[in-house]
C-alpha cells in the first residue's frame, strides 16, 4: 500500500529533525532543572551532576541556531526585535503617571 501524502522535501525534512531535536534536548534540559529542584526520583538524582545544565542549556542554544537557520530565520535580528518589543512594553507598563 503505498502512502497518500507528500514526502518532505530535504529542507522540510531538515527543520523537522531540527524541530524534533529541539523538543529532545529542552526535555533533557528540563530534567536537569528537576534534578536541581530535587524533584527526580533518587536513582537519577544519585546520577545527576550539576554542572551538566551548563551543557544542556548549551545544547538547547545550538539547536535552536540551528533550527533558525534551517528555516531561514535570522536569530540576531530575530532578537534584536524582541527585545526592542519588549523594552518598549516595559517603559510604557512602567511610565509615571502624569500629574504626580
Amino acid at each position: 500500500m503505498k502512502p497518500h501524502y507528500k514526502l518532505y522535501t530535504p529542507r522540510e525534512k531538515e527543520i523537522l529533525t531540527k524541530t524534533v531535536k529541539l523538543n529532545e534536548e529542552v526535555g533533557e534540559l528540563c530534567n536537569d532543572v528537576l534534578s536541581v529542584l530535587q524533584l527526580q526520583r533518587r536513582s537519577k538524582l544519585e546520577k545527576f551532576d550539576k554542572r551538566h545544565i551548563y551543557e544542556e542549556f548549551a545544547d538547547v542554544v545550538i539547536t535552536v541556531i540551528q533550527l533558525a537557520e534551517a528555516a531561514g530565520v535570522d536569530v540576531e535580528r530575530a532578537v534584536g526585535d524582541k527585545i526592542e518589543k519588549i523594552e518598549k512594553r516595559y517603559l510604557k507598563d512602567h511610565k509615571p503617571a502624569s500629574g504626580s
